[in-house]
């Protein structure tokens, strides 16, 4: 019912038959992220609002088979975001507060999918740089810039 009065959407589970995730868990987030208190999850929030419409301007002007999921498996790995072209994961996505040490399951998801981004999203200022391993860590502004 929330759904339906736009309070709120869900995202799924990325998987493949490779990777052992939980197939059914829904997360869900709310279109006005502003009635989050923690700092953290309202920046996730936030982020899967930007993500989410950029998704459906992708979908709804260029036809592309883009979809926004995010990813956890049986041993508790979790990544916030996945984008998915055609069932195939091209970005991977982590928001954090803070800090530019990277999250070991996006270490896990890039080493699985070298062809897929992989970005830690954090809340600080000014920041944006580009691990060995390929995996980028980048202040929200400079990322949410590149999504419009």
């Amino acid at each position: 019912m929330l759904e339906n009065l736009y309070m709120i959407f869900r995202i799924y589970p990325f998987g493949v038959p490779k990777i052992r995730t939980v197939k059914k868990e829904a997360k869900h987030y709310h279109f006005d992220w502003t009635v989050i208190k923690d700092t953290g999850n309202r920046f996730e929030n936030l982020m899967a609002c930007h993500l989410l419409k950029w998704c459906f301007f992708m979908q709804d002007t260029y036809g592309r088979e883009i979809e926004l999921r995010y990813f956890r498996d049986i041993d508790k790995r979790e990544v916030d975001f996945v984008i998915t072209e055609d069932s195939k994961p091209i970005y991977f996505i982590e928001c954090k507060k803070s800090g530019q040490k990277i999250n070991r399951p996006l270490y896990y998801l890039k080493t699985r999918f070298p062809d897929a981004r992989a970005v830690q999203v954090v809340l600080e200022k000014d920041i944006d740089l580009v691990s060995k391993d390929d995996i980028r860590v980048c202040s929200a502004h400079i990322f949410l810039a590149e999504f419009v």
